[in-house]
């Protein structure tokens, strides 16, 4: 139970420097969304919004992107780099939609993970925000922000979901990833901006660099 407290009294305080945190990708539907996170892989999602609209306008849904290729699609998602093998995952991903759920993207985890390049992180994702399902995206935001806070004391992204999941109510999984996420991009940085943060006495990172510049005084 104090584990939990810690996790909750940390989220509320980055919750409240970050009310509006959610998901920064465009979409109207399940299957937008799993396209949009499947294209942010190494890319930001300022430049996947830019691509979606021409693409949607060409494959609205599932069925139609099924029927895509290789040398039609490419170039519609070249902006979002990696586009050969993102073209390949988004054909393949529809192709297994229409063949497996009649066309319809799945909530199920297990159905979403098998889809081709869908990992937890995008299953978790179009659970949460396009279903309203408990899930916790863990990108390199969430591993960083939330180790350096003394939430996980691991890189390893599904040991770092099992024990943030563990810390945190199930209604608040979604809403704490997209905190975090926001938090790593505005505050928590590479290069952290500490002074700005909310959270920074709970912070394990800031009490270590308080510990260090001590050490260093004459």
């Amino acid at each position: 139970m104090a584990a939990r407290r810690s996790f909750t009294a940390v989220l509320d305080r980055l919750e409240a420097q970050h009310p509006d945190a959610w998901t920064e990708l465009h979409f109207t539907n399940p299957f937008e969304l799993l396209v949009a996170t499947i294209l942010s892989a190494q890319c930001t999602d300022a430049r996947v919004n830019q691509v979606t609209p021409a693409l949607f306008a060409e494959y609205p849904n599932a069925a139609a992107l099924a029927h895509a290729t290789p040398e039609k699609l490419e170039p519609l998602v070249q902006p979002t780099g990696f586009f050969r093998v993102k073209a390949r995952s988004l054909i393949g991903m529809a192709q297994a939609v229409v063949a497996g759920h009649g066309g319809e993207v799945p909530a199920e985890m297990n159905a979403l993970v098998k889809l081709p390049g869908v990992g937890r992180k995008t299953a978790n994702v179009v659970r949460g925000h396009a279903f309203g399902l408990p899930g916790f995206p863990v990108d390199r935001h969430v591993l960083r922000v939330s180790n350096r806070l003394g939430l996980v004391t691991s890189d390893d992204p599904e040991i770092a979901e099992s024990t943030l999941c563990a810390g945190l109510p199930k209604p608040r999984w979604t809403k704490a990833s997209d905190t975090l996420i926001l938090h790593g991009r505005r505050v928590c940085k590479p290069n952290p901006l500490c002074d700005r943060c909310q959270a920074r006495t709970m912070c394990r990172y800031f009490r270590n660099l308080g510990a260090v510049a001590r050490r260093k005084r004459p």
